[in-house]
């Protein structure tokens, strides 16, 4: 526990630095609507915790979850099948990437006209984020498999299942937690670009809607909120991690 303290201690250090900049330059500038100081931000959210934890966080939630879910088995799917075919590589590889040349905002509004405010169209702006990191590491950590072994595998009669569970798994898994530490963030920030160009309900919604009244406190008190699960997401993944990849680290 000391140890792990310790180790915190310069993230706390620099944190507690930014919050200060942040409160003397807010304080500064004297403009709330424009930039509120952390205490206003504080004292906002506490003020419309009623309505953020009971509608719209779990709404924004519930989009996460249903986007990074499909974007897992889209990403596995899409590396596994890459990894087991050169033909499949070499066909859906540049796809994956071309995907990701397509700025995000400009699909958006499309998925609203096409599916209307309901969930779908925030599921399919998540799903379009998060997919590419999973699928492109993922594979990768299928490629970092040594040949070698699997070679030697294949002389004693091992069968590519066998191979595929007992070497490619193994070294597939820490690229698959460091893929699943990118897309949570990243699959809570496509759900609030979804909501914040098209919802009725969501933290994105609820930050935009603040804008129009121009609170500024009320416009970052949900993001504010959002980087906390983010958070707390990722470093739940992290706990995991340590407990399933217990061989990174080892020589």
């Amino acid at each position: 526990m000391k140890k792990r303290g310790k180790g915190n201690l310069p993230a706390l250090i620099m944190l507690f630095a930014l919050l200060m900049l942040w409160q003397l330059g807010a304080m500064k500038v004297n403009a709330a609507y424009i930039l509120p100081t952390p205490l206003q931000i504080l004292q906002k959210l506490w003020e419309l915790r009623a309505p953020l934890f009971t509608v719209h966080l779990p709404a924004t939630m519930l989009v996460t979850l249903i986007g990074l879910v499909i974007s897992l088995v889209l990403g596995l799917g899409l590396a596994i099948l890459m990894d087991a075919s050169p033909f499949w590589q070499k066909a859906l590889y540049p796809v994956v990437v071309a995907s990701q040349t397509i700025p995000t905002t400009a699909l958006a509004p499309l998925f609203v006209l096409w599916f209307g405010y309901g969930i779908w169209s925030k599921v399919l702006v998540t799903v379009l984020i998060t997919f590419f990191p999973i699928t492109i590491t993922v594979y990768d950590g299928l490629q970092s498999a040594r040949v070698e072994m699997a070679e030697l595998l294949l002389t004693y009669g091992a069968t590519k299942r066998d191979i595929f569970l007992k070497i490619k798994v193994p070294c597939m898994l820490p690229y698959f937690f460091s893929a699943i530490k990118m897309a949570v963030p990243m699959s809570i920030i496509g759900a609030a670009i979804g909501e914040w160009l098209g919802a009725q309900s969501g933290l994105g919604y609820f930050s935009r809607r603040m804008m129009t009244q121009l609170d500024g406190a009320g416009v970052f008190a949900p993001i504010v909120l959002l980087s906390a699960v983010a958070m707390l997401a990722v470093g739940l993944v992290s706990l995991l991690e340590k407990k399933v990849v217990r061989w990174r680290g080892e020589s």
